[in-house]
């Protein structure tokens, strides 16, 4: 459609308009007003030299290390990966690539209790380690246990993203090294690799930038050889109460994030320009034929198999087995921890809670985000990339940080305590996800069928809704139906803003760990799981039917 009708037509339809300015009333509102109040709060409070007291100063550095370290891990798991899955003709490699992204569908506090049941003081491992060797083989509560479960979690996230940068590399420039006498490995380490490293350096800048205020993780793992993080020692000063005005303190924390994470971001767009001008190519590179395809692939299926199944098949026998370091037998193996679960009065309450979050959350992200995709791809409206921009801006903010803005709003507000605050939280956090399912369907989807509608006789308004709507609608179900899992799984931003006498199906799950209720909390973290897994392969069927 050219812009100049498209934009005659908007001037005659005033209720685009309206629709546009109410979207920025309501970014404006919902996303940055919060991110707006923890820099005020945290500029203007005069506490930011308490930051550099040691244990804040201490936990600031514990941050920042295991951030870089797992996000250099996360990397070269990646990398390793997709060499060998994506640009070789490894056998079974199509099931190899759903193992290894597997983790992006496991909450990272749950992925945490299942390494806990393999390297903790009874986990499978280390009792099995016990009886060969006298000694546990490695305990992952400390540092080296946060950096390594941080990099396992956030290792897909880079996977996706070299994957596509692979996808992108001309299958004439290898081809043509191969041609001039360079083995596949030469060709792999003077061609690929190469034309990689821009995707190499973002992916590890945005791996880096999410396990900065991650929670989950150094709580469970970290909290008990007293490893603290910003996000645990922020947690530590609001539920704690030993500092005065502890939401100001936390508040200075969420600058310090804030600027870590705008750090990053101004890497990943340096670099992103730095990327090499590729001229496009209608093929990619044939997959390389493999001399011992069985041993690699034994290799690669090992260890796949070995960082996503047998951290869940722990958590399994840990919900199976009525108490920690028992045997493991037929005789021992019990649905006690799951009745016990399933008939207290607690879990059904946390499960409606976040089922009702979850699903108010949902139902507001769908709309909202519809409204904004269709907006941002369908019409010319003054702001629209920008108002993409700021819907989109909560994917770079730590939960962390998103929860102290609304901590320090809800006395304002009248919402302090309030199952609401969670719900503005979860859709501050939530809604790209929306957008961004909307955004690829409708930008290749061809504006003409807009304007064969216009050109039969239907007003702007009924062809935008009939057509761009319509088109949008699917793409906004799944979107909506993703905000539905990832929220009734949530823990950072429950944690914080929970009433003291009310929990979330997440910190359910992680009191129970803490109170040492190991069986309870695998058994409920293998429910999350399950329905989680079950709820993505819904999203998947419904995309793959339209």
């Amino acid at each position: 459609m050219p812009s100049t009708r498209l934009w005659e037509a908007e001037r005659a339809l005033p209720a685009l308009g309206l629709i546009n300015a109410g979207l920025w009333l309501f970014c404006l509102t919902v996303v940055l007003v919060p991110l707006g109040t923890v820099a005020l709060y945290g500029l203007a409070s005069g506490r930011l030299e308490e930051l550099a007291e040691p244990e804040v100063a201490a936990a600031a550095w514990n941050s920042l290390s295991s951030a870089v370290l797992s996000g250099a891990l996360a990397v070269l798991i990646a990398l390793g990966l997709v060499l060998v899955i994506e640009h070789t003709r490894l056998p079974g490699r199509a099931t190899l690539r759903i193992l290894a992204l597997s983790p992006l569908l496991i909450p990272p506090f749950i992925g945490a209790i299942s390494w806990i049941g393999l390297f903790g003081p009874s986990g499978m491992i280390n009792s099995a380690a016990e009886g060969l060797i006298g000694r546990p083989l490695w305990s992952i509560y400390g540092g080296d246990g946060v950096i390594l479960l941080l990099a396992l979690h956030a290792y897909p996230i880079a996977y996706l993203l070299l994957t596509a940068a692979l996808a992108r590399i001309p299958a004439e420039l290898e081809e043509a090294a191969r041609a001039s006498g360079a083995g596949s490995r030469r060709a792999l380490a003077h061609i690929t690799l190469p034309l990689l490293r821009p995707a190499l350096i973002s992916s590890f800048v945005l791996v880096t930038v999410s396990n900065l205020a991650d929670f989950g993780i150094p709580a469970l793992v970290g909290a008990p050889e007293r490893y603290e993080t910003l996000a645990t020692i922020a947690y530590r000063f609001v539920r704690s109460g030993t500092v005065d005005n502890s939401v100001e303190l936390a508040a200075c924390v969420g600058v310090v994030l804030l600027l870590m994470v705008a750090a990053g971001m101004l890497l990943i767009r340096r670099f992103s320009r730095a990327s090499y001008a590729l001229e496009p190519s209608v093929s990619r590179a044939a997959p390389l034929a493999l001399k011992r395809p069985w041993l690699l692939g034994g290799t690669t299926w090992a260890a796949v198999l070995g960082i996503t199944a047998l951290p869940l098949s722990a958590l399994l026998i840990q919900a199976l087995l009525p108490a920690p370091g028992m045997e493991l037998s037929w005789e021992n193996l019990s649905l006690g921890n799951f009745s016990s679960v399933l008939e207290s009065p607690w879990a059904a309450e946390g499960t409606q809670l976040s089922l009702s979050l979850a699903l108010g959350a949902a139902l507001i992200t769908g709309v909202v985000g519809l409204a904004i995709g269709t907006v941002m791809t369908r019409t010319s409206l003054p702001g629209r990339s920008l108002l993409r921009k700021v819907s989109l801006l909560p994917l770079a903010v730590p939960g962390l940080i998103v929860a102290v803005g609304w901590l320090l709003l809800a006395p304002h507000l009248g919402l302090y305590n309030s199952p609401w605050l969670i719900l503005w939280a979860y859709v501050m956090s939530f809604l790209a996800l929306v957008v961004q399912a909307i955004e690829a369907p409708l930008r290749s989807t061809s504006p003409a069928l807009e304007e064969a509608a216009r050109v039969s006789g239907a007003s702007a308004l009924r062809a935008f809704s009939d057509v761009s709507v319509r088109l949008a609608l699917p793409a906004a179900a799944a979107g909506a139906l993703l905000v539905l899992l990832t929220a009734v799984r949530e823990l950072t931003i429950s944690a914080l803003l929970l009433a003291p006498n009310a929990q979330t199906l997440g910190v359910a799950i992680f009191n129970l760990q803490q109170a040492g209720s190991y069986g309870s909390a695998a058994a409920l973290s293998v429910l999350v799981t399950v329905a989680g897994l079950l709820g993505m392969g819904l999203i998947t069927r419904r995309l793959h039917t339209r």
